[in-house]
């Protein structure tokens, strides 16, 4: 098993919005970063961890916990003429970017990114170090440990 920060802005998708949707379960669309895409078509498995940090808002940081729920498949907005994230070099028989279904678990309290950086024991977490702007990042069994049995 393995474990993520995902970097949602609530108002595209927030920990209530996938806590509100069918099966607690959203598609994680709008992936524009190879090697966030490549965590997801390459790296993550169905139940992985995920904590779901609200991001680009007043206060980020971690809103909830969830899980990776789906095997990954191509995005449609890619194809999508009129959505922000579309790729007009995307065809559907060549398709160039993917995404995974996260289903929400729990709206935990926020843990704002000043207490994450006051927390010496996720010193290393790669959301935290200067210059990381990636929606997806690995989290490491420590750290995640931490997170759910000290900070939540």
């Amino acid at each position: 098993m393995r474990y993520w920060l995902m970097k949602s802005e609530p108002d595209e998708v927030s920990i209530d919005d996938a806590l509100a949707a069918p099966g607690q379960t959203v598609a994680w669309t709008g992936v524009r970063n190879y090697q966030a895409r490549n965590f997801m078509r390459d790296t993550m498995q169905i139940g992985d961890g995920v904590l779901f940090y609200h991001s680009s808002c007043p206060e980020p940081g971690i809103a909830g916990l969830a899980e990776v729920a789906s095997t990954p498949y191509p995005d449609p907005t890619q194809f999508d003429p009129e959505s922000p994230y579309h790729d007009p070099k995307a065809t559907p028989e060549n398709p160039r970017w993917m995404l995974v279904d996260v289903r929400a678990l729990e709206k935990t309290r926020l843990i704002p990114l000043t207490d994450m950086r006051a927390a010496a024991a996720l010193e290393g977490m790669q959301v935290l170090q200067k210059g990381s702007r990636l929606s997806i990042t690995p989290v490491t069994k420590c750290e995640w440990n931490y997170i759910v049995k000290k900070m939540l």
